[in-house]
């Protein structure tokens, strides 16, 4: 099973990415892992990345689909995989698609995740991330208490949460802006190629896991 996740900021696409590596046993593609592990190791594309981050431009796209290109021929991709954070645009979309022929691994599926731009809001703003391990946490979907006293894996201490600069709701307003502009053509996109998959993201994360598991069931 070989899937992208589309969805605007906060629709719930890692939660629901971490529930099917669990039900599946298949890997999350992160391209936002991928550039921390890859900076972080010195190897030839993350020092490239880290020279484009360091003079504040993006880095470029095919030094993300080199990063992909590599991680895909890992064996634990073999049964599939699910992209999350890429492709957000035509021109990464197009790039992905000649990447995966190449490695004879095609997309099994695009699942586009709706959520209403007020719920978004919402969501983003309650999102808090781990200091220690960066795992996101968000206090609307669980209880603040629960969020503070599970463990985090690095320390064995609780989750040392903070909100990052992005995730306040002065800053959702240009980030659904940009994903309206670049990311929300890729559900024609896809649908052309008869992969669109879409469900109602609103609710209790069991129910949306649901309708995701029944979007993808045959595949």
């Amino acid at each position: 099973m070989r899937i992208v996740l589309l969805g605007a900021p906060g629709s719930g696409k890692g939660t629901q990415s971490q529930r099917l590596v669990e039900q599946h046993g298949i890997p999350q593609v992160s391209t936002g892992d991928l550039l921390r592990a890859a900076v972080a190791k010195g190897t030839p594309l993350g020092l490239a990345a880290k020279e484009a981050m360091t003079a504040g431009r993006l880095v470029d796209d095919q030094i993300v689909l080199g990063m992909i290109r590599e991680r895909l021929t890992d064996s634990d991709t073999a049964g599939g995989f699910i992209l999350d954070g890429f492709p957000r645009n035509l021109a990464q979309a197009g790039a992905l698609d000649a990447l995966l022929r190449q490695i004879g691994q095609p997309l099994d599926a695009v699942v586009q995740m709706n959520v209403d731009y007020g719920e978004l809001s919402r969501r983003i703003a309650g999102r808090r991330t781990c200091s220690d391990c960066g795992k996101v946490l968000n206090l609307l979907t669980a209880p603040r208490q629960l969020a503070e006293s599970e463990l985090c894996p690095k320390t064995g201490q609780p989750h040392r949460l903070f909100q990052r600069p992005d995730d306040n709701e002065a800053t959702v307003a240009e980030r659904l802006r940009v994903y309206e502009a670049q990311t929300r053509p890729l559900i024609d996109y896809y649908r052309a190629q008869g992969l669109l998959h879409t469900i109602e993201a609103e609710g209790d994360v069991e129910a949306v896991s649901e309708r995701l598991e029944a979007a993808l069931r045959g595949l």
